[in-house]
């Protein structure tokens, strides 16, 4: 049998898709300094991994999943919450390095599964579609013996039908047809979320990178479960599926877009930031800005040296402070 998803186009979803090509297309067509790539792409790679996992319990926080891709320790959590997110870095590597290819197989979902559920498993085995009967709430999945058929439909609707459509549409209807067939025993949504971010790369939507799409999901985690669960109340019509997830895609391309024009440079020196600054340049996006003080605690650095650090940034017109000289603030400026 083949796979056909069922949905309509209804006239809130053409907008959200026509108002989420606009964003793409100011996106890619805008100039941003080639220094800035790296850290724009770094900084969603954590982001992506902060959302993912953390929708599915894991206890860090963004800072901590910053720490961990830095190579830093952490002296809190335990053994569990780091691997799962070393995985999911490593995961999302594994997507990145294979962006392009044409044909995905089994063997491709079956080694991304085994790269982000490794040594975190609460049954079953990282890598291989499960043997077992497994229920996610009300939810029952289909039987074991069903899922290698299923998931044989549904790679063959994503290397052929999948390509006629936007990929606004397809990675939504990837997205939750893959955790319906609900192929593992553990790790499903980890793997679900990557796929769809695979689909993404691999149609040329995000070229560089730079789209974070899991920390709308993340935010509002009860509306993700119910918009999943109302695919199965809707006797699997994906029309309000669809619609929720380009509204995600929409606000996620407008943060960027917003990020994009904060972190462009207008001075006619090239700004080439060092580590110590990309972390300086995070946490006053974090917290939308930090006193001295607070800049200097943060870094582990003497007051001369977070100075160091913030005068080419002011200079550059990237960062301004605001407020009198004992309530002072540094923040991001906007263009």
């Amino acid at each position: 049998m083949t796979y056909i998803p069922q949905f309509t186009i209804t006239p809130a979803l053409l907008t959200q898709v026509e108002q989420v090509a606009a964003l793409r297309e100011r996106i890619q067509g805008a100039v941003v300094d080639l220094a800035w790539v790296p850290a724009l792409q770094k900084d969603t790679r954590t982001r992506n991994v902060h959302a993912s996992t953390a929708i599915e319990g894991n206890p860090l926080t963004l800072e901590q999943v910053r720490a961990l891709e830095e190579g830093r320790e952490l002296s809190t959590p335990g053994v569990r919450a780091k691997r799962e997110v070393l995985n999911y870095f490593a995961g999302l590597r594994y997507v990145e390095k294979h962006a392009a290819k044409k044909k995905i197989g089994h063997a491709d979902v079956l080694e991304l599964h085994r790269i982000l559920a490794g040594q975190v498993m609460d049954q079953g085995e990282a890598g291989k579609y499960r043997m077992i009967g497994v229920r996610v709430g009300a939810y029952r999945p289909p039987p074991a013996d069903a899922v290698s058929g299923l998931m044989f439909e549904l790679l063959e609707w994503w290397n052929t039908a999948a390509r006629t459509l936007s990929p606004v549409l397809s990675s939504a209807i990837l997205h939750y047809r893959f955790e319906a067939i609900h192929p593992f025993a553990d790790g499903n949504g980890r793997t679900g979320r990557a796929l769809a971010l695979w689909e993404l790369y691999r149609r040329g939507f995000d070229t560089h990178h730079i789209f974070s799409v899991d920390e709308y999901y993340w935010e509002d985690r009860p509306a993700y479960y119910v918009a999943l669960q109302g695919v199965r109340e809707a006797g699997e019509d994906m029309s309000a599926w669809l619609e929720y997830c380009a509204a995600g895609l929409r606000q996620t391309l407008e943060r960027v877009w917003l990020r994009i024009q904060t972190l462009q440079v207008k001075s006619a020196d090239k700004l080439v930031l060092r580590p110590r600054q990309e972390q300086l340049l995070h946490l006053l996006r974090d917290h939308g800005g930090m006193a001295p003080a607070d800049i200097w605690a943060a870094l582990g650095v003497s007051r001369q040296g977070a100075m160091d650090l913030l005068r080419p940034l002011l200079d550059a017109g990237v960062v301004e402070k605001v407020g009198g000289s004992k309530t002072g603030r540094y923040v991001l400026k906007h263009s």
